[in-house]
């Protein structure tokens, strides 16, 4: 556990209306760097917490650290009770769909008039602009914005293996939060700060659109792309694996000769440059492969590590949670299941700051967990907190 008094946003309090992966993933980060977070619930919990299949991992991956109060925001007491909460606020998060928040009360207009200071953070599909009023996901987002075309083949676009665009269009919404803070330090005034998915996305494939402005050709997807050097490859081994091995450098290149003893390719003046060597990659990979696959996996990247090359086994999300580095570096932080009390392990902030990582303070909250506590710092009496208890407003921990 972390001293939160320690911790680079103490003091920070954050109200987080959210469900999904990209409104959780501003409030978990900021959660880490020690801002306390209460996360605003229905009062039979955010519905995110009862997915399957692929979105069976977005809980418990983005809601350590943070405090769950379940609410009824649509009763006159209960929408009272939470403005008091937001009032004193220096953060709100919202990623409903566009006007919900107004609709229940909670605009940025309605909250900035209550609480002049608040930074209003609203992740949306889409920025202002004539798609703004659409409903998106990071599929669709991936797939309008060039994401998919690049990572699959040719006529089969493919997301990406993983919430990249939400988890992305997140960070760019703590960048603006963080940007927020700073400013009201010298205007004493909030704001409203707006992230998307749609243009999150566009800022990602702009290597592409860059590399086409450059070349004048438009890109092709990464699975038949020229790439930009000879050696940068998926490789087999004696023993049926796989590597990924990457020579991305002149010097690279002279040390990856010597090691693997290619004293022809060493001694071939016109391979001395990368571009020569990504002409005449029909000619040297194929020596490449039929020596890697004399040597087992083990051997090969020993080799690899020895001589400073850049590699990696191809590994699958499953091979991380005995990661020797990971463990070893404070990079997993232990978390419990809410939904049946296990023990796992989940990837911390990828952040180093002052010699520290960043870890759990909070496990996962279960429904209401905190209900009690976050409308006493509110300013709520007992009697009135109970109150709402009784007729079903609130819901607190166990009930």
């Amino acid at each position: 556990m972390t001293e939160q008094a320690n911790l680079p946003l103490s003091g920070i309090k954050v109200v987080e209306f959210t469900h999904m992966v990209m409104g959780p993933t501003v409030g978990l980060i900021l959660a880490d760097l020690g801002a306390e977070v209460i996360k605003v619930e229905p009062l039979k919990g955010d519905n995110t917490r009862r997915l399957m299949g692929s979105g069976a991992g977005y809980f418990p991956m983005y809601n350590r650290n943070k405090q769950s109060l379940c609410i009824d925001l649509k009763n006159d007491k209960g929408h009272a009770a939470a403005q008091k909460l937001i009032e004193g606020a220096d953060v709100l998060i919202e990623n409903f769909r566009p006007g919900a928040m107004d609709k229940l009360g909670f605009g940025y207009e309605a909250m900035s008039e209550k609480n002049p200071q608040l930074i209003y953070c609203s992740l949306k599909g889409f920025l202002d602009g004539p798609y703004q009023h659409r409903t998106a996901l990071d599929e669709v987002t991936q797939m309008m914005g060039g994401l998919a075309y690049m990572t699959g083949l040719p006529g089969k676009p493919m997301r990406a293996g993983s919430s990249v665009v939400d988890i992305a269009g997140g960070m760019f919404g703590v960048i603006g939060v963080l940007a927020a803070l700073e400013e009201r330090h010298r205007t004493g005034k909030g704001q409203e700060v707006k992230s998307s998915l749609f243009e999150s996305t566009a800022f990602m494939v702009g290597q592409h659109m860059a590399q086409q402005a450059v070349s004048g050709n438009e890109p092709k997807p990464m699975s038949v792309r020229t790439s930009a050097w000879a050696v940068y490859d998926i490789f087999d081994t004696a023993d049926g694996d796989q590597v990924f091995v990457g020579v991305v450098s002149d010097t690279q290149w002279r040390l990856f000769c010597e090691a693997f003893e290619l004293t022809e390719f060493a001694q071939d003046s016109t391979l001395d440059g990368n571009t020569e060597r990504v002409k005449q990659r029909e000619r040297i990979l194929p020596v490449i492969r039929e020596r890697f696959s004399a040597l087992s996996k083990e051997a090969l990247m020993a080799k690899l590590d020895q001589t400073g090359l850049p590699f990696a086994p191809i590994n699958k999300p499953s091979d991380l949670f005995d990661d020797v580095h990971l463990n070893e570096s404070g990079g997993l932080v232990d978390v419990t299941l809410p939904h049946n009390g296990e023990k796992t392990k989940l990837p911390g902030l990828p952040v180093h700051m002052g010699g520290r990582r960043f870890a759990l303070r909070q496990d996962l909250p279960k429904e209401g967990e905190h209900s009690r506590a976050a409308l006493a710092q509110a300013g709520l009496s007992e009697s009135d907190i109970e109150a709402l208890l009784a007729d079903g407003i609130v819901r607190a921990g166990g009930q």
